[in-house]
């Protein structure tokens, strides 16, 4: 409360400050209230560099400011700790490294937590899929307007980029250092699921 705003007169009951604690811990993301959410929080959280830390090194990231709904989602789930301890959990040798989604129940827990909802893509803003851009893969459900998974990314490890994906998955950041670490995880052996033998966990951080 600031000196100008009026005490007020009255104690608050305890019941009441314990709904207003409800309140706030319940609220939850969805399809309704995202975009606007995401709005006013980018406008307060401006962050655009962020640091992936892998057992085989970091990649630093850069994102793009004129991609405001991804890059602020991206910042709001770092800052609420989803990708700690997350995995690399679909990597495809020359063509890209994903991560964020993993089977595990402690990720079901934090989905649940943040809420259920997708972006609509931002794909007019001229970012190919060049070596080394951070994209966001579309939903598994079906789909039609691309509507993009809010938790997951995937890194262009593909040489001479993946152009096939322009216009489809919006790209809303770049790899500015760390590029060997995406080509060490690229090569990694995986499983039928294109998960690899030897698991990737990683952390993300902003770094600025």
């Amino acid at each position: 409360m600031s000196k100008k705003e009026k005490p007020i007169s009255k104690p608050i009951k305890k019941s009441i400050i314990q709904k207003d604690k409800e309140i706030v811990k319940e609220f939850k993301l969805n399809d309704e209230n995202a975009i606007p959410f995401l709005f006013e929080y980018g406008k307060k959280n401006k962050e655009n560099k962020v640091r992936i830390t892998t057992g085989y090194g970091s990649i630093d990231i850069e994102l793009f400011n004129d991609t405001p709904y991804h890059r602020a989602n991206f910042i709001y789930l770092i800052k609420n700790k989803y990708f700690q301890g997350e995995y690399f959990h679909r990597v495809v040798k020359d063509f890209i490294i994903q991560g964020g989604n993993s089977d595990n129940i402690s990720t079901s827990k934090k989905r649940r937590k943040i809420g259920r909802y997708l972006l609509p893509p931002d794909t007019k803003k001229g970012y190919k899929h060049h070596r080394g851009i951070l994209s966001m893969p579309s939903s598994e459900i079906e789909n039609p307007y691309k509507l993009a998974s809010p938790y997951e990314f995937f890194i262009v490890q593909k040489k001479d980029g993946a152009y096939h994906l322009d216009k489809n998955y919006t790209a809303f950041g770049k790899v500015i250092k760390g590029m060997n670490v995406v080509d060490l995880i690229s090569n990694l052996e995986t499983d039928k699921r294109e998960w690899p033998l030897d698991n990737v966990r990683f952390n993300i951080e902003i770094i600025e």
